[in-house]
């Protein structure tokens, strides 16, 4: 598509508001450089206030922008979650901003040891088009919890979220503390070049790896929420019918637009066609109908509606075999709604095989044992989640204790990302660093080691001219 004038210059208006408004954060973090609790607090409520009251317009806004949005998914996915977030942040907040005591040696007595946690300065936070309330308010709680100021960078993906989260965020801050970012790719490689005491990224791998050398330039330090391809293992002896209806609201949520959703599933080899027809049948009771169902989400533009297509018609090509989950046997010409498409006999040279999915597409690989199982994923770069259906506990202790993944949910999907108290984050490929939770609010804090001394220096037996008692006092205590 070719950019108009009017395109450019929008743009180049942006990037020069941004740069103004990153000079203008640095400067005012300089003249507050640590936020009260009770400013915190304050902030946070301000958050939580405005989200509950433009709950509505959010997911209107976002319905708009994927052309089809359940609201109820909205609600569930990002509206709550933010809230709930910030309802478990400012229970703790407290706590976490409490300077911790540390051990001081007998050697270095009298004095003290404490970490205090101080807030960075400007985090940046890149926001993707899947989740684009969620994952701009929980980092950007999590930026002002710990007393940043922060600039987020919205998708070109979604305008009409895009504006309602800039109404939403001018109501209750300051452009110095609070602002939004739009614009095109240059817009995003600029904003990923600028100099932030921090960066959140959240979006592919290989946008991941341009983004992180964009931040290196600067010696940035970054959080990446990637993807990759998340399995899900069915092991032997499970309940096929439980397995499946939880891998089936995983993959369906956002019409399977979600970064940690099932990417595949590991079936013992004798109940592929079980677990196809068990889909098949709680499918159909969860969405009876997909075409005209408001509960059931578009992908979000036309090019990510082909590029699910085109994968699928190059794997089926090339040998697959392809069963569309389509209840009603509706005709989906001319919309952006795609049924799942459930994919056997997939080679590893696929393009299905290869890249992180995103969407309703589902791959099923079969194997003979479980370490076979286990070894497949071994193979493969490490995935943001892994979910295992077992109710073994030596089965759940081997998978947890010989595959490594961002995270794990044993006997369903996604739900570790919603809990409050544990980190979320990925591993290599699929990602670093966290921002959930205690461990988020450390990742954008600084935790500066204090040691204090008062009048008596016990240092000044060690000063030279070294001498005799020296050599004694530390032959006495350090050799044996």
């Amino acid at each position: 598509m070719v950019a108009t004038v009017a395109e450019f210059r929008s743009d180049n208006a942006e990037l020069a508001r941004m740069k103004e408004l990153f000079q203008a954060q640095r400067q005012a973090y300089r003249q507050r450089p640590m936020p009260s609790l009770a400013e915190r607090l304050a902030d946070l409520g301000k958050l939580k206030d405005a989200v509950l009251k433009h709950q509505d317009a959010l997911a209107s806004a976002v319905n708009q922008d994927f052309s089809c949005r359940s609201v109820d998914e909205t609600r569930i996915a990002e509206i709550m979650t933010t809230v709930e977030g910030i309802n478990y942040t400012s229970k703790r907040l407290r706590r976490w901003m409490k300077p911790s005591r540390r051990h001081v040696s007998m050697l270095f007595m009298p004095s003290s040891n404490q970490v205090m946690y101080q807030p960075l300065g400007v985090v940046g936070i890149m926001v993707p088009w899947n989740y684009p309330i969620q994952l701009a308010l929980l980092p950007l709680m999590t930026a002002l919890a710990a007393g940043n100021r922060a600039m987020i960078k919205m998708s070109e993906f979604t305008p009409a979220t895009n504006q309602a989260l800039k109404t939403l965020l001018a109501e209750i801050f300051d452009d110095k503390q609070v602002a939004v970012i739009e614009g095109e790719v240059d817009v995003s490689s600029a904003f990923a070049e600028q100099p932030w005491d921090h960066l959140i990224f959240t979006g592919s791998t290989a946008v991941g790896r341009i983004v992180m050398g964009a931040a290196a330039k600067n010696l940035t330090p970054v959080t990446l929420e990637l993807g990759g391809k998340s399995p899900a293992i069915i092991a032997p002896g499970a309940d096929m019918h439980a397995a499946v209806e939880r891998i089936c609201f995983g993959k369906s949520l956002n019409a399977g637009q979600t970064c940690i959703a099932p990417d595949y599933v590991l079936v013992e080899e004798g109940r592929q066609q079980e677990f196809i027809d068990t889909y098949q049948a709680v499918f159909a009771r969860m969405y009876p109908k997909v075409k005209d169902n408001s509960d059931y989400t578009a992908i979000i533009n036309e090019r990510q509606h082909e590029r699910l297509h085109s994968w699928v018609s190059e794997a089926a090509e090339q040998g697959a075999k392809v069963t569309v989950v389509n209840p009603a046997n509706e005709d989906f010409s001319g919309t952006r709604k795609m049924p799942l498409h459930i994919v056997e006999k997939a080679s590893d040279d696929m393009k299905i095989m290869q890249e992180e999915l995103f969407g309703p597409v589902l791959p099923v690989v079969p194997y003979q044992h479980l370490q076979q199982a286990i070894d497949y994923i071994n193979d493969r770069d490490r995935p943001l989640a892994l979910y295992l259906f077992s109710y073994d506990k030596t089965i759940q202790q081997q998978v947890l204790e010989q595959t490594h993944a961002g995270g794990v949910t044993i006997n369903d999907t996604l739900m570790h990302i919603a809990q409050d108290d544990m980190p979320f984050g990925g591993i290599g490929p699929s990602g670093m660093g966290h921002y959930h939770g205690k461990e988020g609010f450390l990742s954008l804090s600084k935790a500066k080691a204090v040691h204090k001394k008062g009048k008596f220096n016990s240092g000044q037996f060690i000063y030279p001219p070294y001498g005799g008692a020296l050599q004694k006092l530390i032959q006495k205590l350090f050799i044996r």
